[in-house]
């Protein structure tokens, strides 16, 4: 079935053309991905589609009825509501029903309405899904629903966006980068969740397991031209790489055609009949096809990277803690040159704190970081760059250095550095406004490798890059010679990368494993699996025996849930008046022991929660 047909649309800004005459189709459960280079155009053809923009030319023509949502990279949330308040403001029946019943909820006293509500759900079969829409919420991490969405940072507000479009369940998803702000247990949860789920996607991701594992067809747009491959990312790279072949050999008969033409051309006296003349048109058709050249960049720098002493960085018992939140506990580690090693771990677990640590930025509570005296580090930040109003693309990394050094006495200059990384001697002196988020941080990039250090840090360098730069990217970073540490959630990068990695467990626990994601993964699995507890033993039994909770048991199941959600919240507020250390004497004392009161309740409760759900679940 036909959800939307894409009929010759062309778009341009100013004298920019980003596309012309694209035309494809998007039919119920493809799952297509949305590929080219940044600045060409991706989040306008998504605008397009999603109907918020319009094309100079052509059409999209939608199915009647069909519901579309899409998830873009820019803020659409009310920053008045709450979370709840956010995920209820719909027009979905079922959602409505629950929104009742969590009302009834917050008034236990009131039996009747209670009653009433419970019969809808009922009713309404909307037991299943409020039951999956909790489980979206707790995935994403946005289990407290009182908290109003103008104090979530940028990331939570990223994963409330996605966690609603999931819930809703319309008939097309549109996402812009569904998997940046995402830790790595996250994006594969949601990878495992669009591999189950019948769903009908069309995004653009940098993510390239994502791709490989999620999307059925790609659809490419190079050089201005749009081609599309009915296969998974495997099949788009072997099918594309047949491509450029077939147009390489294409390109080299044009051009001995061309020289042959050229010849016969500047034979021909000026007077010519009506047969030369068509042969002339042919000429320079010809002409045109011999002198296409696709733009590849390929980073092949042999870096003449300033020396490397025997002491490049060493931790000694390095500690840090936020109040009671214990980021890093006597860590310590030697680099040793030429070392690449990958940071990974949920969000919150402290891995850019952990290189603001090392580069001096944040005060340690103990330990010692030794930096070597021959060490430069370049640290490329999730902060990306500061915009000067008119201020132009080569001017920024001028600022930064003039040239590279390479062997043998050559050097690289700050403009043919920009080039390899994609931007064009035209582009190099646009206003650095108008570039495009990922260009940006395209350009902050180089800003850190033309001041040519030998230690690399990098944190999140895929957010917002496209492929194409990122292959750019990792051609660079495996010439590099000097040491890498590199926090990424991008997994085909890390693997491709890094052969170490730095693990964030929690509670300051740091691991060191010898080997790449795609190892540590292999690793984790082969675990053998938690023995089963009493309690989780007792809950099995009695969900065998008892199928379906009683009226009773169901309240008090929802009662449990909303408490958990307090005690929570309180719990938070108790830490952040630790963070903030103006807690003393016997204020801290009384404090400390309330939290641990609460720690406790939380962890009584959810021991009841947990069987009640086993039961429910049956």
């Amino acid at each position: 079935m036909n959800y939307v047909s894409v009929e010759n649309i062309s778009k341009s800004f100013g004298e920019v053309s980003l596309f012309q005459n694209i035309s494809f189709g998007i039919n119920q459960d493809q799952k297509i991905a949305f590929i080219a280079k940044n600045g060409t155009g991706k989040t306008s053809l998504l605008n397009i589609i999603a109907g918020l923009d319009s094309p100079d030319d052509g059409q999209v023509v939608s199915r009647k009825g069909l519901k579309i949502a899409y998830l873009s990279q820019i803020e659409t949330l009310d920053l008045n509501l709450t979370i709840e308040e956010s995920i209820f403001n719909s027009d979905n029946e079922t959602l409505k029903i629950i929104e009742e019943y969590e009302h009834a909820l917050k008034n236990p006293n009131d039996t009747k309405a209670y009653q009433i509500a419970f019969e809808k759900m009922e009713l309404s079969q909307a037991w299943d899904f409020e039951t999956q829409y909790k489980q979206i919420l707790f995935k994403l991490k946005l289990e407290d629903l009182s908290l109003k969405i103008d104090t979530l940072s940028g990331g939570q507000r990223k994963r409330l966006s996605l966690a609603i479009i999931l819930i809703h369940k319309p008939d097309l998803l549109i996402l812009d980068e569904p998997t940046n702000h995402l830790d790595l247990e996250m994006i594969e949860w949601l990878e495992s969740y669009f591999e189950k789920e019948k769903v009908t996607l069309f995004m653009v991701t940098h993510d390239r397991y994502f791709l490989e594992r999620v999307c059925n067809e790609i659809v490419e747009l190079d050089e201005g031209e749009f081609y599309t491959y009915k296969g998974n990312y495997s099949y788009y790279l072997e099918k594309k790489e047949d491509r450029i072949t077939q147009e390489q050999a294409t390109l080299g008969k044009a051009k001995n055609l061309f020289k042959k033409e050229l010849e016969w051309m500047r034979r021909q006296p000026k007077a010519r009949t009506t047969k030369s003349k068509s042969r002339i048109d042919d000429f320079y058709a010809i002409k045109e096809e011999a002198q296409k050249r696709r733009n590849n960049h390929t980073v092949q720098l042999e870096i003449n990277m300033e020396r490397m002493g025997s002491k490049i960085l060493e931790l000694h018992h390095i500690s840090k803690s936020f109040g009671d939140l214990q980021i890093i506990k006597n860590f310590e580690y030697v680099f040793k040159r030429g070392e690449r090693i990958g940071v990974i771990g949920k969000n919150g677990t402290g891995k850019s704190t952990f290189l603001n640590l090392i580069t001096g930025n944040i005060p340690l509570d103990s330990g010692k970081v030794v930096v070597g005296e021959t060490i430069k580090f370049g640290y490329y930040t999730q902060d990306g760059i500061v915009i000067k109003p008119g201020q132009k693309v080569i001017e920024v990394i001028r600022e930064f250095g003039e040239y590279i050094p390479l062997t043998k006495g050559r050097k690289i200059s700050a403009s043919q550095l920009l080039e390899r990384f994609l931007f064009s001697p035209k582009k190099q002196y646009d206003f650095v406004e108008k570039l495009s988020g990922g260009e940006q941080k395209r350009l902050f990039l180089c800003t850190v490798l033309i001041q040519n250090p030998n230690f690399l840090i990098l944190d999140e360098p895929t957010n917002d890059l496209d492929i194409v730069t990122l292959n750019v990217l990792e051609e660079f970073l495996l010439d590099f010679p000097g040491c890498l540490l590199v926090v990424s959630h991008d997994r085909y990068f890390m693997d491709k990368i890094v052969d170490h990695l730095f693990v964030f467990n929690g509670d300051g626990e740091i691991e060191d494993f010898p080997g790449n994601y795609t190892d540590y993964r292999v690793y984790e699995d082969s675990k053998p699996t938690k023995v089963i507890t009493p309690k989780k033993i007792e809950a099995k039994e009695k969900s065998v025996e008892k199928v379906k909770l009683s009226y009773k048991e169901k309240m008090e199941l929802d009662t449990i849930e909303s408490e958990i959600e307090q005690l929570e919240t309180a719990k938070k507020e108790i830490e952040s008046l630790f963070v903030s250390g103006t807690i003393a004497g016997e204020d801290f004392n009384n404090l400390s022991i309330k939290l641990q009161e609460i720690i406790e309740s939380i962890a009584k409760k959810e021991d009841r929660w947990m069987l009640l759900l086993s039961i429910q679940e049956g």
